[in-house]
């Protein structure tokens, strides 16, 4: 929990990734902190070879700097983009309903969250005597329709709350153009 951040467990895991760096990578201090130095020296090696690929295709490395208020918003906008598919909503009877195909899930026990926000993305359903989805970060519905507004296509989605608020969030967008138009 020292690492945790408020927007989740994607951020938080970035915080102990961050803080494993500046340990030097150091075996001891995985162990004061109850984290993995194999899992993490994995993800530096992944993130190695990921940039030695940009590097080979001459693809720009970009990134906002880690002062900058929008360093953790770019970062959950990203994970957006890869994740839009698998996105729960907290309904007005507290449950999460998992986007398109409705399964009632709870967040997982071991998620950082100390809040339930609207809307999360995450990485994992998890089937035990409940359903849980496990690795949860908040996100913001405007962030959902602007990245995949074919997968949050309204024509094609069931009757459900977060319809009703993802229609509402549409329309207050739509406005929002219209009158930056005139």
């Amino acid at each position: 929990m020292r690492f945790a951040h408020i927007d989740g467990d994607h951020l938080t895991l970035l915080n102990v990734y961050h803080a494993f760096k500046q340990s030097g990578e150091d075996k001891n201090w995985c162990y004061e902190n109850f984290v993995n130095h194999r899992s993490l020296k994995q993800a530096d090696d992944v993130r190695t070879q990921l940039s030695r690929i940009m590097d080979r295709f001459n693809l720009k490395r970009t990134s906002t700097d880690f002062t900058s208020k929008d360093y953790y918003i770019n970062i959950r906008k990203a994970l957006v983009q890869g994740f839009f598919m698998q996105v729960a909503h907290c309904e007005r009877t507290g449950h999460y309903l998992t986007i398109k195909d409705n399964q009632v899930v709870q967040l997982h026990p071991s998620t950082c969250l100390d809040h339930k926000p609207e809307w999360v993305l995450y990485n994992e359903f998890v089937l035990t005597t409940k359903n849980y989805i496990r690795t949860v970060t908040d996100c913001k519905p405007e962030w959902l329709l602007k990245i995949a507004p074919q997968y949050y296509d309204m024509n094609n989605f069931p009757q459900c709350e977060a319809k009703r608020q993802l229609e509402m969030m549409q329309a207050r967008m739509d406005s929002k153009q219209y009158q930056q138009g005139f």
